[in-house]
Formats: C-alpha cells, sequence, structure tokens
C-alpha cells in the first residue's frame, strides 16, 4: 500500500525490511492482500463490454464511472486511474480494522506506519488474523472493537479499484465511498487520523448531496439529508457520552467505582439511543450497531470519522460552498502543529468562523481561485508544519494560469524541499485539472 505501482512490490518488500522482525507478519499480510486486489482488477470499460457481465454489475460499474467523472469534474478532487477498475474480492469487507483502547481511557492504541504515519486503528484483509489481533489486546486488557471495511486509500500509491463490496450498496452509498477515498488523496495529515477521516467526510456527504442535485433527485435529496441529520445525532450523542466517560476516567477515584460507573453509562447510552430513534425508519442503520456490546473502542471509532465533520462543514458554509477555497483552508489548518489544528477545529466545530472576513479571502477572479486550490495541492504535498503564503501569491496573481505555470509550481515546492516524486505527481494533477498548458 506504500508504493508506486511500477515497482510495487520491490518497494513494499523493502520497506518490510526496513520496518523490522516484529511487524514482519502484519506488512506481509498488507502485501499479499494488496497484490491480490491488483490481480483481479479489471478495467471497467472492459467488463462492460463482455456480454457475460450481468445487467445490475453493468449499471452500478456504469454509475461508478459517472461517479469518478463528477468527482473530478465537479468536486475537484483528483484525477487518475482510480475507481475506474472493478475487482471482486469474493467476501462481504475487504478489511478488518482493529480498533483499540485502555479499560479506563479513551485514548486509542495507535500503530505507525512507513507513509500513513500513525493511525489509531490497524488493519488487516483477513478476518481471522484480525479476530488473534485483537485477542492478544483483549488479553492485555484492552477494550477492542473489530469493524468490517468496505473500502480504503492507497492515497494514491496504486489505482484503487471500485469492490465488488460496494456494488450491493445504494447509488447514495457507492457515490460516499468513491468521494471519500479520493478525498484522502487530495489532502492527508501523516498522523493524525481524526483529521483526515472528518475532512473526508464531509467531502463525501456535500459531494452526495451535489451528485443528487446534479441527476434531479429533489426527493432523494431530502430522504439523504434526513439521513444525514439522524447520523449527527447519532453521532452527538456518542460524543456526549465520550465526554462524560472521560471524565470519570479522569476523576480521582478508585477502578473499580470507574468500572461501575463505566458500565452505568454504557447501558444509558443505549437506552438514550432507544428512545431517541423510536420514531425513525426501520432501515435507519443504527439498531444494529447499539445491540452489541459496547465499549471504549466503539466510541472512537465513531470520533475518528465524525468529531470535526462540523467543523468542516462550517468551513465550507463561510466560504458559499466555494470547495476550491475550502480545500484551501482545510489544508492551512492542515499545515499546524497537531495542537493547533485541534484546537481550531474545535473552535469551528463550537461556534463557526468567529471572524470570517480575517479568515476568508476577498472575492477572487476565477484564476486566483485556481491558485487556491492549487495551494490546497502545495500544502498536502510539504512537510506538515509547512505552510504555503498563498495569500500573498493571490493578490500577486493577474494572468490566469500564471501562477500554475510547472516552473512556478516547481518552485515553489522546492521551497519546502518536497521530494521529486511528490512534485512531479502534484504538478501532473494540478496542470491536468486545470486543463493548462504544461510550459
Amino acid at each position: 500500500m506504500v508504493a508506486r505501482r511500477s515497482t510495487a512490490l520491490g518497494a513494499i518488500l523493502a520497506l518490510t525490511a526496513a520496518a523490522g522482525c516484529t511487524n514482519v507478519g502484519y506488512y506481509a499480510q498488507s502485501i499479499a492482500g494488496q497484490l491480490d486486489i491488483l490481480a483481479k482488477s479489471e478495467p471497467i470499460e472492459t467488463l462492460l463490454e463482455q456480454p457475460g457481465t450481468s445487467d445490475a454489475l453493468r449499471d452500478k460499474l456504469e454509475l461508478a464511472l459517472q461517479m469518478r467523472e463528477f468527482a473530478t469534474a465537479e468536486l475537484g478532487l483528483p484525477h487518475n486511474e482510480s475507481y475506474t477498475y472493478y475487482a471482486d474480492v469474493g467476501r462481504r469487507f475487504v478489511l478488518w480494522n482493529v480498533f483499540a483502547t485502555p479499560p479506563l481511557s479513551l485514548q486509542p492504541l495507535e500503530w505507525c506506519f512507513p507513509v500513513a504515519g500513525c493511525v489509531a486503528y490497524r488493519g488487516y484483509f483477513a478476518r481471522d488474523d484480525a479476530d488473534a489481533f485483537a485477542a492478544g489486546l483483549r488479553a492485555d486488557g484492552n477494550d477492542v472493537f473489530v469493524a468490517g471495511i468496505r473500502a480504503y486509500s492507497t492515497l494514491g500509491w496504486f489505482r484503487d479499484p471500485v469492490l465488488n463490496t460496494l456494488i450491493n450498496t445504494s447509488e447514495e452509498q457507492l457515490a460516499g465511498f468513491v468521494f471519500h477515498e479520493l478525498s484522502h488523496q487530495l489532502l492527508y495529515v501523516k498522523g493524525d487520523t481524526t483529521f483526515n477521516e472528518s475532512f473526508a467526510t464531509a467531502v463525501e456527504q456535500e459531494g452526495v448531496r451535489r451528485w443528487l442535485e446534479r441527476r434531479n433527485a429533489p426527493e432523494r435529496v431530502r430522504a439523504y439529508t434526513a439521513s444525514l441529520e439522524r447520523e449527527e445525532r447519532v453521532v452527538e450523542l456518542l460524543l456526549d457520552f465520550k465526554r462524560r466517560l472521560g471524565r470519570v476516567y479522569a476523576a480521582q477515584d478508585d477502578d473499580a467505582r470507574k468500572l461501575a460507573e463505566k458500565a452505568r453509562l454504557f447501558a444509558a447510552l443505549k437506552q438514550s439511543y432507544a428512545d431517541m430513534s423510536r420514531d425513525w425508519p426501520a432501515d435507519a442503520g443504527y439498531g444494529a450497531w447499539f445491540r452489541q456490546p459496547l465499549n471504549n473502542a466503539h466510541l472512537v471509532s465513531v470520533g475518528t470519522y465524525h468529531e470535526f465533520v462540523p467543523a468542516f462543514k462550517a468551513l465550507l458554509a463561510a466560504r458559499d460552498g466555494d470547495l476550491e477555497a475550502f480545500y484551501a483552508e482545510a489544508a492551512r489548518i492542515a499545515g499546524l502543529d497537531r495542537q493547533a489544528r485541534r484546537r481550531e477545529l474545535a473552535a469551528l466545530r463550537q461556534f463557526g468562523p468567529v471572524n470570517d472576513a480575517a479568515v476568508a479571502p476577498p472575492a477572487r477572479s476565477r484564476a486566483e481561485r485556481s491558485a487556491a486550490g492549487a495551494s490546497a495541492q502545495l500544502v498536502q504535498a510539504c512537510a506538515p508544519r509547512a505552510q504555503v503564503a498563498w495569500h500573498d501569491g493571490l493578490h500577486a496573481l493577474r494572468a490566469e494560469g500564471e501562477y500554475l505555470g510547472k516552473r512556478a509550481l516547481a518552485d515553489a515546492v522546492d521551497g519546502h524541499r518536497v521530494e521529486v516524486v511528490q512534485r512531479e505527481r502534484l504538478a501532473r494533477h494540478v496542470l491536468h485539472r486545470r486543463r493548462l498548458p504544461a510550459g
């Protein structure tokens, strides 16, 4: 999952050797799982031409190609071969992620990898492997949750295919998966899972809404909006109980009393959901989740994907839905150190932009908006603490495409000592998406 297609096996094996003997087994299953997906991938266009392709699969694959084009043309997401291929992995989930916390803590255990950095879960391509790892964590006294995952992103290192795990989902869910995973290719902060997943979830939800509007489906837009409102209420409920549990764990009390209060709060959480959802549709989708035994790791998994979604939505609203400006501002926040990033997102989540005039750039020309979008790419490619001084560039920009010339791009990125391979990939993406000359 960490190398270019042309040298995938050699690069991954080199990283495996560098990672040390204790991780060889884990990286071996990662290599095998990723190579299996690559081997099973076929161009969607080829499958559409084959007479043996079922009508149901054909319809979904045609939709996937339309969504892929929409993602680039309308949402400004990366243009590449991801989601133009299809792979049937022969199982319901492609991965199983293992989340874990200490029994009296909401701080997730983290595992660190060469490219993705430290993340709050550990993924396995086989359920048995995930369960075995989870059993070891439980034996050490941790709270553990194993979650089935339908899709994931290799951050552009590989040609991510549409998977059979997505084919039987709804159109809204399929679009959401495609937009979510492509968002990771656009902006990713090494070592900050909550930022990455919250950003991608916010882009996913906005993207699905725009997709449905483009398809002239107002009733489905209303149904999707209602489902998001229910989801937001569930997430708020979970985050509220997460805060209450955090206060219990931080209190000066003995562990036995903390554990008793923990059990009481989880029981109260289930009852609160039952009261909240009494009049909801039967297919609201959360009942099975609440019926399982819940622990700290379940709350961590939800927080990882949703905690800062309201903050990113507030950021997008403050820019009047301008995705390029939103991406640029999200990238600016990504460039802050971890504590400053969390403080700013927490403030946005609670209050929205306090003084939008101080945050948002002034009214801009199309060329200036293009530069803002390119700047989001530059910030994403640079070291986490580096910030591109794009405001100065915007004021100086007058000629369409001037800022996006290959020389200007290369010079800007060289100033932050980005690896050559990253620079070339960035330049190709930005220049292609803007449809500007390369010279």
